[in-house]
């Protein structure tokens, strides 16, 4: 079991009052497509939102992930990952996912879980055909106390610096790993080029 915690609790303030994860790509919201895309995979998915009365959870309730609210996730990512990564179930590794990278697919998700990391590999990581490194990023379980120390809105960032001798890059297909649409030019340029 690799439990999938997806985090889907920043604020889109980049918008202007829209919400990227309700955008819509394939027919369906962002995040559903998301949640989705993690439930194809036959593991345990969970939501870091901001809350359950949040928009977001409505478009997700009756799909079978567990939602888990981080009520302080203004404070940054961090929150998220800590408040995530305590609620996750016992496993060797666990996967955490960007919600918004609109290009990631199940076969993506499926590549990084069947990946055989090297004996002395701590963390595996979505890479783009380009090499540049994004999501989604699986860390090995002896990590997770380092998860209870991160603040503001750096992420993982720093636990990944400190082990980078021990990360593997998976490369994915395109730009899948890293195509994040943080404004409402960017979905406009998105939706204005066919996408294979």
């Amino acid at each position: 079991m690799t439990p999938i915690l997806i985090l889907a609790a920043g604020r889109s303030s980049r918008m202007r009052g829209a919400d990227k994860l309700l955008e819509m790509v394939d027919g369906l919201p962002l995040l559903r497509r998301q949640v989705n895309a993690a439930l194809s995979t036959g593991e345990p998915v969970f939501v870091a939102l901001p809350s359950l009365t949040h928009p977001r959870a409505k478009a997700i309730a009756d799909l079978s992930a567990t939602l888990i609210e981080v009520p302080t996730a203004d404070l940054g990512m961090s929150e998220s990952l800590k408040t995530g990564v305590r609620a996750l179930p016992a496993s060797a590794w666990f996967m955490v996912l960007l919600a918004d990278l609109v290009g990631l697919t199940s076969a993506d998700l499926k590549q990084m879980l069947d990946y055989m990391p090297g004996s002395d590999t701590l963390i595996l990581r979505g890479a783009d055909q380009s090499g540049a490194q994004g999501h989604p990023i699986l860390f090995e379980t002896t990590l997770r106390p380092m998860f209870e120390t991160l603040s503001g809105d750096s992420g993982g960032a720093e636990i990944i610096r400190a082990h980078k001798v021990r990360l593997e890059l998976v490369t994915l297909p395109s730009d899948h790993a890293t195509l994040d649409l943080d404004t409402p030019e960017d979905w406009a340029a998105f939706r204005a080029i066919p996408r294979t």
